[in-house]
């Protein structure tokens, strides 16, 4: 049977893995795709670079976008990356050519997936993204086909591996955000601008992609609430730990009778939690279905290996015939639920305050969250000094209140900085 002839957009640290894996195991993937699969055309800067991979015998284009146009290339995979620019404008290209596209491009797919699943189901051709989301784990397949007969309620992830990594390494050493960063970054868990990872932006990107597919409906990066970790202290991380939690960065969705919430922040979870046993560089997602009841997935987020493992899969599907909507539905079967503001979150709060060690301290704070009509589940206090920490959790309250208690708290004359506040998620 002739072969699944394939166009390679980029061949950095995933485009080499994933030449890497379709010659590796080239028997394998022949006998599961039922014909072979082989590598025709690439596309990348720099022909003269040594990649430590066979590229001999391949068309070479220096236009990303000319493997669109290509008539020996069949599908096309793009691996440069980016919401904008080349990527983009490739995929529309091989889409409208009628050509199916494997990407692992969570920030394309995020902020443009809702228009390219419509120009895919135009065209009738594939748009596939497994390796977008958690590298080489299966969530996409998962929700899209395994779960298929489930209403989903609700999903949580540890998105993200260079947080993971932070956050555990600072309960594990006692260390302060900078100095772990910096030697995340000198392991290479970090980019050299870590705001992509640290911010929530690429946590974010993938749960608008898990939501959408989740809850059957368009994609819709903007709706998803985004905080990252920089404000995470190990003081805070100590806290926690006496509490009995660990402060995870979680991309949570749910539904809700009025409507789909989607977030990303820093959780404090219980220490029972699946999801809070997830150490460093890994990924996780914790699915909930009305039949199939809890499913967590759990594995490496990112490098070459996991990433182009995914990749690797789109492409038996593509060489089976398999065609799967890009949201799971027909356009037209979409959800039209909507988005619900972070304002509208109910749950409950950690709270960490520096305050002067003064009489009636305590009760001007707790006259402040009163007022709201937030009340308290416990509260610590330690050390005897000119500054202290005061560390108060709440119980479920609703988010608007208690960011209104928060900003009079901050103006109290006792309080010496801004106030720590992070969610409890309870699973």
């Amino acid at each position: 049977m002739d072969p699944l002839r394939v166009g390679i957009a980029g061949l950095g640290t995933v485009g080499g893995g994933v030449v890497r894996l379709l010659a590796a195991n080239a028997p394998l993937i022949a006998a599961r795709a039922g014909r072979p699969i082989a590598v025709r055309a690439v596309a990348a800067r720099e022909r003269g670079r040594d990649r430590g991979i066979a590229l001999d015998g391949l068309r070479w284009h220096d236009r990303a976008e000319a493997l669109a146009a290509d008539p020996e290339v069949d599908v096309v995979v793009e691996l440069i990356g980016g919401a904008e620019g080349v990527a983009r404008v490739l995929v529309q290209a091989a889409l409208a050519a009628g050509k199916p596209v494997v990407t692992a491009n969570k920030a394309l797919i995020a902020v443009h997936g809702a228009s390219l699943a419509a120009l895919a189901e135009r065209a009738g051709v594939a748009l596939a993204f497994e390796a977008a989301v958690a590298g080489g784990i299966p969530v996409i397949k998962t929700l899209r086909e395994g779960l298929a007969g489930n209403h989903i309620a609700r999903v949580a992830g540890i998105l993200n591996g260079t947080c993971n990594y932070i956050l555990s390494t600072m309960r594990e050493s006692g260390r302060g955000f900078a100095e772990v960063l910096a030697e995340a970054q000198r392991l290479g868990y970090a980019e050299a601008d870590p705001a992509f990872d640290v911010d929530g932006i690429d946590a974010a990107h993938k749960l608008a992609i898990l939501a959408a597919l989740a809850f059957g409906r368009p994609v819709d990066f903007a709706a998803v609430h985004v905080e990252g970790i920089r404000a995470v202290s190990a003081l805070d991380i100590a806290y926690a730990g006496e509490l009995g939690y660990r402060i995870k960065l979680l991309g949570i969705a749910e539904r809700t009778p009025d409507g789909i919430a989607a977030r990303v922040h820093p959780c404090l979870l219980p220490m029972a939690a699946p999801l809070a046993g997830v150490e460093g560089v890994f990924n996780a997602v914790a699915l909930e279905g009305d039949f199939v009841g809890s499913v967590m997935l759990e594995g490496r987020g990112a490098g070459a290996g996991p990433t182009a493992s995914a990749v690797a899969a789109d492409l038996i599907d593509l060489a089976r015939g398999r065609l799967t909507p890009v949201w799971g539905a027909a356009a037209g079967r979409l959800d039209a639920a909507p988005a619900l503001p972070m304002s509208a979150h109910v749950g409950a709060y950690y709270l960490r305050l520096m305050v002067r060690d003064q009489p009636g301290v305590i009760a001007d704070v707790t006259a402040v969250l009163r007022d709201h009509g937030i009340s308290l589940e416990q509260m610590l206090q330690r050390g005897r000094s000119d500054a202290v920490p005061v560390v108060l959790v709440t119980h479920a309250t609703g988010e608007a209140a208690m960011r209104a208690a928060l900003t009079r708290i901050a103006a109290l004359a006792v309080v010496l900085e801004p106030p720590a506040l992070i969610r409890i998620e309870e699973a």
